[in-house]
């Protein structure tokens, strides 16, 4: 295994902070938090890459984490933040439930407490359902097991993934608390207004991932175009734009230079080219999509 690096901190560059809170059936505001707009996804990092892509983003001044138990590194992200020296209350952690395992009720709390140990903690900051359960039946009882885990301090805030305007519809049928957040694939070939503005008519914040179309739009010319404009790489440009409309946005690396890089879109300024970006919608997802099943 190689040696990890840890670089001194800059916790001044975490960017804007947002609220977080759960509507209720009668329209007040319940479990409220705060969550960094900015942070780093870690899918598909796998062992030794995540832990030092964690590090060297807390280092960088990042504040937001995104893992899930489907990703295989809870572990090693909470093993990070235990050797990144940064208090732990100054760092979010977001975790999923794994879509077969929301099953019910009961298994959903399970998950929970699973994760939570595989993580080294004692709550996540935010706990979402992964995608929502392909049995119809199973969504009430597991989002029933979410607001236990809220209610018993287990996490600070709960949500969704993958939801589609009807999932999210459907839901005030039965949450007693409506997520805080939905966390689907939103970038500038995939601008998603109607799911975003769906998202937003619950209280909850539209979260952006896989912002740079899973590395498959990076070449655009015309990002490149629009990149060479203002003096900025085509992916802050992406990642930018997310932020622009209100998202929160978790790009993921694991190298050193684009993980400061991506950071640094926080500074980038689209007003000049932000009708150049629009134009680039063409409805493109780049993996997988549950938000349209029934």
């Amino acid at each position: 295994m190689r040696e990890l690096h840890v670089l001194p901190l800059l916790p001044e560059a975490m960017g804007p902070i947002l609220p977080l809170a759960h509507t209720t059936p009668s329209g007040s505001r319940a479990y409220t938090s705060e969550i960094p707009q900015f942070g780093l996804g870690v899918f598909l990092a796998d062992g030794s890459d995540c832990k030092q892509a964690v590090l060297w983003a807390l280092a960088s001044g990042y504040r937001h984490i995104d893992t899930a138990r489907a990703y295989d590194n809870e572990k090693e992200v909470g093993e990070a933040i235990r050797e990144s020296g940064i208090d732990r209350s100054e760092i979010f952690i977001t975790s999923k439930l794994r879509r077969f395992h929301a099953v019910g009720h009961e298994e959903t709390v399970q998950r929970c407490e699973e994760s939570l140990i595989n993580l080294g903690l004692e709550y996540m900051d935010l706990f979402l359902v992964h995608a929502p359960p392909k049995d119809p039946y199973h969504r009430k009882p597991t989002w029933q097991g979410m607001e236990e885990c809220l209610e018993n301090g287990m996490v600070k805030a709960i949500g969704v993934s993958n939801y589609g305007a009807h999932h999210l519809d459907q839901m005030r049928s039965y949450a007693r608390y409506l997520p805080s957040v939905n966390q689907f694939e939103i970038h500038p070939w995939l601008q998603r207004p109607g799911l975003r503005a769906a998202t937003e008519a619950i209280g909850a914040i539209p979260e952006a991932y896989s912002p740079l179309a899973r590395g498959k739009k990076i070449d655009d010319p015309r990002l490149g175009e629009i990149a060479k404009k203002i003096g900025a790489t085509p992916a802050q440009i992406a990642i930018k734009w997310c932020l622009d409309q209100g998202c929160i946005t978790i790009p993921k690396s694991t190298n050193e230079n684009r993980i400061k890089e991506n950071l640094a879109s926080l500074d980038i300024d689209l007003i000049e080219v932000m009708s150049e970006i629009n134009a680039l919608e063409e409805n493109y997802v780049s993996g997988w999509d549950p938000t349209a099943e029934p």
